[in-house]
């Protein structure tokens, strides 16, 4: 049985000067599940671990080096979900948590399958969680990213180009051939207080059964009115190679729709794939049989 696992760090018309760093972090974190799958871990904590990486790194928009609302605060989205069990776990509008994955994981274990905001923190706290102070999240970068949104800095020629879904995710298969997928956001720039996008959103941001398991990154409104990642699993289900459903998937995007993003895909074989409408996707895959 051939253990795979693909992470993507988003797509968009990336600057070049964080192409690198961004491509480097995506290596880690699959490097970081893979060794969970190498010792017969499962894919979900494969990907759950991959993804906990990429919330870490602050070169990337999840966990800390989220981007700020509208309001100058840092709201958070993330799921989860297992394959074989179709069990599922999400939450949105969190604050103050380096990790929202790791909640993601524990709302997947729990009878929920989706919590928010103040429901969402209480959960954490009953389950132990640690909550960090507003700066541990903030990174310059975004608070930079966050003032010329508001007027308050004038823009740069560099950034005006720089546009970037920034949602980080996972999807794995491990040696029982299971499936499962994460994806976590700090969504978008500037949003609107309690803006969701499709990242916590099962079928639309993330999607894992028995025949595959998707992360999407993109403009996550189109993400949700087509359900980007449950059509890549059903086109895996009706024959078509990994590679091949994500080229098919982010086709029904471009034809659909006029949002941009990407997403990644790993089937039960192990075969990979990974497809984007925009300039670059930032993403690793590692396969071993």
């Amino acid at each position: 049985m051939t253990i795979a696992i693909v992470v993507h760090g988003g797509a968009g018309n990336i600057a070049q000067e964080r192409v690198e760093s961004g491509m480097a972090g995506c290596r880690a974190a699959a490097l970081v599940g893979m060794e969970i799958l190498k010792r017969g871990g499962s894919a979900l904590d494969a990907v759950e671990a991959a993804v906990r990486a990429l919330e870490d790194n602050p070169h990337f928009n999840a966990g800390t080096g989220s981007c700020l609302t509208s309001e100058g605060n840092i709201e958070m989205d993330a799921g989860i979900m297992e394959g074989h069990t179709l069990q599922v776990g999400a939450v949105a509008n969190i604050q103050r948590l380096k990790n929202p994955i790791a909640l993601a994981r524990k709302v997947l274990e729990s009878p929920h399958v989706m919590l928010v905001a103040r429901g969402a923190e209480e959960f954490a706290h009953e389950n132990g969680f640690a909550f960090c102070a507003f700066e541990e999240l903030l990174t310059e970068r975004q608070k930079m990213n966050w003032m010329r949104a508001q007027g308050k800095l004038a823009a740069e020629p560099e950034d005006v180009e720089e546009k970037k879904h920034g949602t980080v995710g996972a999807v794995a298969v491990d040696s029982e051939g299971h499936l499962a997928a994460a994806t976590s956001t700090g969504g978008i720039v500037n949003k609107r207080p309690g803006r969701v996008g499709d990242s916590p959103l099962v079928g639309c941001g993330f999607y894992a059964d028995e025949h595959a398991a998707i992360s999407c990154t993109g403009y996550g409104e189109d993400f949700i009115r087509l359900m980007i990642a449950r059509r890549a699993a059903d086109f895996v289900a009706s024959g078509l190679p990994a590679q091949q459903a994500a080229e098919a998937a982010i086709a029904v995007l471009g034809a659909r729709a006029t949002g941009t993003g990407g997403l990644i895909v790993v089937d039960r074989e192990g075969n990979v794939g990974y497809h984007w409408n925009t300039p670059l996707m930032m993403y690793a895959a590692l396969q071993e049989a």
